[in-house]
């Protein structure tokens, strides 16, 4: 699945437009790059972390000629997926349609009646 592809799903399952879909789309990644750049991580919940990892400096190889090179340390993003996710990859459950966002507020308890019995 391509940028276009998942706009298009999207927009479809949650009713925006596809601009509006695309716009929230790159809200969202833009958001993600941001926090990885300062340093930090993104969890969630069930989906994954977002986060960065330190890979230490190391020699390798130029395949080309075969000579030893320095490879220097530095900082790549990593992706550590969560449980539910890792269960719908393997088949142990199926994805479900995606949750609209509450736009009601939960109706309130009804006072339990405060009569007797007879």
């Amino acid at each position: 699945m391509n940028r276009a592809e998942l706009v298009e799903k999207i927009a479809s399952s949650v009713g925006l437009s596809k601009a509006q879909a695309d716009t929230a789309l790159a809200a969202t990644l833009d958001a993600v790059k941001k926090e990885l750049g300062g340093g930090g991580s993104v969890s969630l919940v069930g989906f994954g972390t977002f986060s960065v990892s330190k890979r230490a400096a190391r020699k390798g190889k130029n395949p080309r000629t075969g000579e030893t090179i320095k490879i220097a340390a530095r900082k790549v993003p990593k992706f550590s997926a969560g449980k539910e996710l890792k269960m719908i990859a393997n088949g142990e459950k199926k994805a479900g349609a995606p949750k609209a966002a509450a736009s009601k507020k939960a109706a309130p308890k009804k006072a339990a009646a405060k009569g007797k019995k007879k």
